[in-house]
């Protein structure tokens, strides 16, 4: 692999895995908020939020972390605006205190923040204007989670602590390493980085992600999907690494405060990536190098099949994330590049196409199940049995593969997500 294929891998890995507060959709309306405050330099009279439906949809159900057992955009704003620490982007919320939490609900109640839908823009979009006296200013976010696109006092750009608005072109960020990726140059990374580059960043999310499934095994949160996994088949290894990856998102969506590495995106997918993995290794008696590098196989791969679907839309992000989760298994048990590819199209083609219907409780059963199919999956590619070209939508080769559900979950179904919105937010009666 050339010098700059190399640094292009290391930099994705560096950008996706980062520590996050909570689900990423509620985080990204209080950063947004915390940046116009910031520009404005003072405390707004009101806050205005513009969303795409993808954001209403991921931040109606979730509880909004360090908010005390608040939900909704408003939540997420107004403590974003009142105490959010801009500077620490998807933790911006870590710096919420009582006063802050004690003064949100009169504020919502008072109509101090208004949310609206945005029309026409990328799936994940959050636009807060904040208004004092005769001055605006603007934050704006739009394809990624922190990717910020406008900041302005009164229509002109500025600069807060060390962000400033980037270019986007249409669909993508302009330049984006992740467009590069392949099957074959993620593999060949995997086996040839040296394990000094990454080793303290995955250790990190491996540390980080097993805090919060270990506390999702021990407390009561959400529907304990993961407890309720351990109860029945606590010695199987396919159910323990379904369990402490669902545990994790028992906890996150249901407001635990602990932090988590996300990718693509989302606390979800980086606990989906890692803890499968975590759990094999243990298993097989890998050694840390071995785990490293099958979460750093597992980590690229779910953001090359996400790439093709897009940040949000109704395809559940738990399938990529688990495709990822399969490839590193299928590296821990001695699988061939081959086999690796078979395991990624194998789960890709059984569990694409599950719903995404917003951020709760029941995101952790859907991660049991792809994470099932994932492995799944790879026994099938170490047994030889895997699923053929003509079978539905798998391709001549496994990019075609993954090109195709892409282009499914990002087009396809369009139509679904904005039905999906519709009836959460009461504009269809399904009766």
């Amino acid at each position: 692999m050339d010098a700059t294929a190399y640094a292009e891998h290391v930099s994705i890995l560096q950008e996706e895995l980062v520590c996050a507060l909570g689900c990423t959709e509620p985080i990204a309306v209080a950063y947004a908020a915390s940046l116009a405050r910031a520009a404005l330099g003072t405390l707004p009279r009101h806050v205005d939020v513009s969303c795409s439906g993808n954001i209403i949809k991921n931040v109606k159900s979730v509880t909004v972390p360090n908010s005390g057992g608040m939900r909704g955009i408003e939540a997420a704003a107004i403590l974003g605006t009142l105490g959010g620490d801009e500077s620490r982007a998807l933790e911006v919320l870590e710096a919420i205190e009582d006063e802050h939490r004690a003064v949100a609900p009169e504020l919502i109640s008072q109509g101090y923040c208004s949310v609206g839908l945005a029309e026409g823009v990328s799936n994940l979009y959050v636009r807060v204007v904040a208004t004092r006296d005769e001055h605006e200013a603007v934050a704006c976010i739009a394809e990624r989670h922190t990717n910020v696109v406008e900041l302005t006092l009164d229509g002109t750009d500025v600069t807060v602590g060390e962000v400033r608005a980037s270019k986007t072109a249409e669909g993508k960020v302009v330049g984006d390493p992740r467009a590069n990726l392949s099957l074959t140059s993620i593999w060949e990374f995997a086996h040839s980085f040296a394990l000094e580059d990454l080793d303290e960043l995955i250790s990190r999310q491996i540390n980080t992600n097993k805090a919060i499934s270990d506390e999702g095994l021990r407390g009561n949160w959400g529907a304990n999907i993961g407890r309720t996994l351990l109860k029945s088949r606590s010695n199987d290894i396919t159910c323990k690494a379904r369990a402490t990856a669902a545990a994790g998102s028992d906890a996150r969506m249901s407001g635990c405060s602990m932090p988590v590495v996300i990718c693509c995106g989302s606390g979800n997918q980086g606990i989906t990536c890692s803890m499968p993995v975590l759990e094999y290794a243990h298993e097989l008696w890998a050694s840390h190098e071995d785990l490293v590098r099958a979460v750093v196989l597992s980590d690229l791969t779910a953001v090359h099949v996400k790439y093709y679907i897009g940040e949000l839309s109704a395809f559940c992000g738990a399938v990529s994330a688990s495709c990822g989760a399969g490839a590193g298994i299928c590296l821990l048990r001695g699988g061939s590049y081959e086999q690796f590819e078979a395991t990624v199209v194998n789960t890709l083609v059984n569990v694409g196409g599950i719903i995404c219907d917003g951020a709760k409780p029941s995101c952790a059963a859907k991660i049991s199940a792809a994470v099932d199919a994932a492995i799944l999956g790879c026994d099938m590619a170490l047994a030889g049995s895997n699923f053929m070209p003509g079978d539905g939508l798998v391709g001549e080769t496994p990019e075609e593969s993954i090109h195709a559900m892409g282009y499914v979950g990002r087009v396809g179904m369009q139509p679904t997500d904005v039905e999906i919105l519709n009836i959460m937010i009461g504009k269809t009666n399904v009766n």
